[in-house]
């Protein structure tokens, strides 16, 4: 075993070779440093996504149903937020927000469709 020095709080300790950390404390605090600046934007958009994908869940009971641009609007959807886009050989363009999908049709309808796991 190797003396060596906590990297969070300086403290030397007693440890493995690979060991960084005196303490499971020191080594939450010294990540949560670390990954402070990108964990707020992360969080907020993955609150987003699961904002969407909860109203589309809602909706489409069905696995395939209609419905209005407005209603989603009402419902506190944000159309600038998706996981992935699927272009058919028609040329139709899918959003989807993990496996709810939408697809925008004419006079504010959208298509709301569940993807087969």
């Amino acid at each position: 075993m190797m003396e060596k020095k906590c990297l969070e709080c300086g403290d030397s300790f007693k440890g493995r070779v690979d060991k960084k950390f005196c303490s499971d404390y020191c080594r939450n605090a010294y990540n949560n440093r670390l990954n402070k600046d990108g964990k707020n934007l992360i969080r907020n958009i993955n609150n987003r996504l699961r904002k969407n994908w909860r109203i589309l869940e809602e909706l489409n009971t069905s696995g395939k149903t209609k419905t209005t641009k407005a209603k989603l609007i009402e419902k506190g959807f944000d159309f600038t937020y998706f996981t992935s886009i699927y272009v058919t050989k028609s040329n139709s363009t899918y959003y989807y927000v993990y496996d709810q999908g939408y697809l925008a049709l004419d006079n504010d309808f959208y298509l709301l469709v569940k993807k087969n796991a």
